[in-house]
């Protein structure tokens, strides 16, 4: 007996507004029965568990004890400079003269997350 990971669930200040920009980070849309004002919103990701964004009335308070760690299509670079576009902060760089590392980027509401080399990062890389 096992248990399926059915979502990922983000506590925040607005869950409609945080939601928007995770579906734009992912390409992913929200549920089609959730309406801006809903204190639970889901992105329906094309594989694995739902990113679910629970409004609570309190503020975060400190480091994320979890986190999402992104690889994307493109370069890490190129990545790095659409999400911070979409609202995102740099929170800490470590990424590394040699191309490895990776940046800690922070959604608007301060949640914590990862940019990993992107597949064209590793495709660039020598063997």
């Amino acid at each position: 007996m096992v248990s399926v990971l059915q979502n990922i669930a983000i506590d925040c200040a607005d869950a409609y507004e945080l939601a928007l920009f995770w579906s734009a980070v992912t390409g992913s849309p929200l549920h089609p029965s959730d309406e801006r004002g809903d204190p639970e919103i889901d992105v329906m990701l094309p594989e694995g568990p739902l990113l679910h964004f629970n409004q609570v009335p309190e503020a975060k308070s400190s480091k994320n004890r979890l986190h999402l760690c992104l690889r994307p299509t493109t370069s890490r670079e190129e990545e790095v400079e659409r999400l911070l576009s979409l609202g995102a902060t740099l929170a800490a760089d470590l990424r590394k003269p040699d191309g490895t590392g990776w940046a800690v980027l922070a959604d608007p509401e301060g949640n914590e997350f990862c940019v990993l080399r992107g597949d064209a990062d590793h495709a660039a890389a020598p063997s």
